[in-house]
């Protein structure tokens, strides 16, 4: 279809083209007559490239065989226009005043009529150019600017589709990264769940509603690019209601919300994973000398997530399974806000600090 198209295009640029050179030579029908085969040449040589030359020979990058098929294409058809089109203005063996019988004036002799420097006689008519050296022109530029336009387009194509690869490729890792994120977070919460059921069975009912808030919003409000900001808040408050639930004790997170605008997007499932780690490597159910600090504050146009965990003196015992969350962000983070986000993770002898500032609008 889009060679269709490109065609059309070739035919209506050398219609204009043709029917201003008429206008110009003042609308007479005999330019029509001397001209009208050249533009349907032309024409034949375009529908030859497009059709032919170009599918069967450029896009399958035959370049040699292309460049001779071309020069090929464009003589045979200049031979054949300039056998079928007779002009006696141009490529005629006559000239004015030469060959033998009379002429518009006497032959010039030896001596006769003013001379150049060389020697030559001025009054001398010089041959025009031929009819094939003006056929082989105008075919040879028609068969030129149609290759040029069909490169140009090809390329573009070819950019095209670099973007719309690039995009599917970006598509398919975020929902591979997606399908990382929700069994991990699954199996931690029936974690919770687990050791709650045998501590309290009314808080193991309150458990299972955050669980069921939580994986609506997994598994409905994620599938969206982006979500307000309050629902991945409403998010982490569960996730914290949920993991506080497995003891009765106060554990030492403190939390702290400052947002401009509840409704101001964000990648969903972005942030969860720092606190998830946190969770799980600060030592928190000791609680005694235990802390987590979560702040999040933003604006219409960024967003500051700061959150600083405990360290233990030795090292937390853990299940072999997750591991990947904050690798993950970083993944996600590359792909959804390139240039557009500033992600710091230090480590002292006392504590973790992750300080993620995103910029939302380009």
């Amino acid at each position: 279809m889009n060679r269709h198209k490109n065609f059309i295009f070739h035919v209506a640029l050398w219609l204009l083209i043709w029917s201003t050179a008429w206008i110009f030579s003042g609308s007479d029908f005999q330019f029509v007559g001397e001209n009208g085969m050249a533009l349907l040449f032309q024409i034949l040589v375009i529908a030859t490239l497009i059709y032919f030359t170009v599918p069967y020979l450029l896009l399958k990058k035959k370049y040699t065989l292309f460049t001779l098929v071309s020069i090929a294409t464009i003589i045979v058809v200049t031979l054949v226009l300039t056998n079928i089109v007779s002009d006696p203005m141009l490529g005629s063996e006559s000239t004015i005043g030469l060959g033998p019988g009379p002429g518009p004036g006497p032959r010039p002799g030896p001596g006769l009529g003013p001379k150049f420097e060389d020697g030559l006689p001025s009054d001398v008519v010089r041959r025009p150019p031929s009819r094939f050296f003006i056929n082989l022109l105008l075919i040879a530029i028609a068969y030129i600017i149609a290759t040029l336009v069909e490169i140009f387009l090809l390329a573009q194509r070819k950019e095209e589709e670099i973007i719309i690869n690039k995009n599917e490729a970006l598509q398919t890792e975020l929902k591979l990264l997606k399908s990382q994120i929700n069994p991990h977070f699954l199996f931690n919460a029936l974690n919770n769940i687990y050791a709650l059921s045998a501590i309290d069975a009314g808080r193991t009912q309150k458990s299972i509603s955050y669980l069921s808030d939580m994986l609506r919003y997994v598994l409905y409000e994620c599938e969206q690019e982006i979500v307000p900001l309050y629902k991945e808040i409403d998010y982490i408050e569960n996730y914290i209601k949920l993991f506080s639930l497995k003891s009765s004790k106060t554990y030492p997170i403190n939390t702290s919300f400052s947002i401009e605008d509840q409704n101001v997007a964000i990648v969903p499932m972005l942030l969860i994973p720092f606190l998830e780690n946190a969770l799980k490597h600060s030592n928190i159910e000791k609680i005694n000398g235990t802390f987590i600090n979560l702040k999040i504050s933003s604006t219409s146009d960024n967003v500051n997530f700061e959150l600083e965990n405990s360290k233990p003196d030795f090292k937390v015992v853990t299940d072999d399974v997750g591991g990947i969350g904050i690798d993950n962000v970083k993944k996600r983070l590359a792909i959804l806000y390139p240039n557009r986000h500033e992600l710091s993770i230090n480590e002292t002898s006392k504590a973790f600090k992750v300080n993620l500032k995103l910029q939302l609008h380009e």
